[in-house]
């Protein structure tokens, strides 16, 4: 490829994932041209379901973007009626979710992340935003005036300004000197994903179990998605998670927590452990890029923090953008990214916060939490607020105190 190829365009977004894909959207819905470039080639497979899990929050956002996109996506994901919470095979809460009116988005949906992406993709050429597949980006500089990437393969491509979406092991971040900073807990945790048998599914509810008895005290969550099922084993301390991981592994536990056939409709297994980080800075020192999604944070998935967080990272970007390239001079352009950057990045250590709660609310092997859920499952019964306490513990409890005195 010729050295000297060199592209312009308004603003360049670097990775076609969901979170891409929507600062594309959020930037067309603000009168914006939107240039996609992806490492993947367009015909990519894109492994395990991932983020299957929609707040209301997110839809409404995404139905603001462009409108029709959050019906769409609740229309062809679930929201499960029932969610139940047990502790040692006792259930300690339960709540039932009401069906949402036709006019109105539901309080959640679910579905798998490549079916959120094919219609996030639909959406982005509905409204004209242009991909540019199969171009792994190896080099990003900023200065005053604007971003140049440079592709592995020697084209440049400039832009006023740039949103990195580029994941995990984000090159935008790399390149610009943003690090991810924050704690990595040694806990391991399995996701498996099986397929559902669709002549005789199991009943639509989400459930936690705190110290499952067939599991020798480990924990174990269902969530439902459309056609299928995600199952997130917690491996205690001293685990190996090769014992538990891979399709083998979980092919000799799942049966003691669910109908053995799922043994033999394993579609995704995935071993993580538990990542609390966010880059020391959303913006570069020039105010010309932009870090969304798990390029700036990468979160557990307990309370489906991560799309659900990079949404709003998409829209903000996208809005401040918008305003710099309209802004009539520098230092308001600048102020406009850097407000976003400060706000998003605020977000993001908050979330930080409760994922760590969350952990240490599930998971924590002190005396005095341990004491805590075990007073609150044999209280639950009579005072409900405790049942709602261990509820809220795999997304970061919002009752954050919840008085256990010896009135009870």
């Amino acid at each position: 490829m010729n050295s000297h190829q060199h592209i312009q365009r308004p603003v360049l977004v670097v990775g076609a994932g969901p979170v891409g894909m929507t600062a594309a959207l959020a930037l067309r819905s603000c009168g914006v041209q939107a240039t996609i470039v992806e490492a993947d080639p367009q015909e990519r497979i894109r492994a395990g379901s991932r983020a299957i899990y929609i707040h209301n929050a997110t839809l409404k956002l995404l139905e603001q973007i462009k409108p029709g996109l959050g019906f769409t996506l609740a229309r062809h994901g679930l929201t499960w009626p029932v969610k139940r919470t047990m502790y040692q095979g006792k259930e300690v809460y339960m709540k039932k979710y009401p069906s949402a009116p036709p006019n109105e988005l539901p309080a959640f949906t679910s579905l798998a992340q490549v079916e959120i992406e094919k219609h996030l993709y639909q959406a982005c050429l509905d409204a004209g935003v242009e991909f540019v597949w199969h171009t792994p980006i190896k080099h990003v500089k900023t200065d005053p005036n604007g971003v140049t990437l440079t592709s592995e393969s020697g084209k440049e491509w400039t832009a006023p300004y740039i949103i990195g979406a580029d994941g995990s092991r984000s090159v935008v971040r790399q390149e610009l000197g943003m690090k991810l900073v924050g704690p990595r807990s040694s806990d391991s945790f399995l996701v498996v994903d099986v397929k559902e048998d669709p002549d005789h599914p199991l009943p639509l509810v989400r459930t936690f179990h705190y110290k499952h008895p067939e599991m020798g005290g480990r924990n174990v969550l269902y969530v439902p998605f459309t056609g299928g099922w995600r199952i997130d084993l917690q491996l205690l301390e001293g685990d190996n998670p090769e014992d538990f991981g891979g399709v083998d592994g979980v092919r000799k536990w799942l049966p003691k927590v669910m109908d053995p056939k799922y043994a033999d409709r394993i579609t995704w297994v995935s071993t993580y452990q538990f990542y609390q980080v966010v880059a020391d800075s959303y913006t570069d020192v020039h105010r010309r890029a932009l870090l969304v999604g798990e390029a700036a944070h990468l979160f557990a998935p307990f309370g489906a923090r991560g799309l659900n967080s990079g949404v709003p990272d998409a829209l903000l970007s996208a809005q401040a953008i918008a305003k710099a390239l309209e802004a009539s001079d520098p230092n308001e352009a600048e102020q406009a990214i850097l407000a976003a950057a400060n706000e998003r990045q605020f977000a993001a250590e908050y979330n930080r916060d409760c994922a760590g709660i969350a952990l240490e609310h599930i998971q924590g092997s002190s005396p005095s939490m341990n004491t805590k859920r075990e007073l609150a499952a044999s209280l639950s019964s009579m005072v409900p607020s405790l049942g709602r306490w261990l509820d809220e513990g795999p997304y970061g409890p919002r009752t954050n105190h919840v008085k256990m005195s010896t009135k009870y």
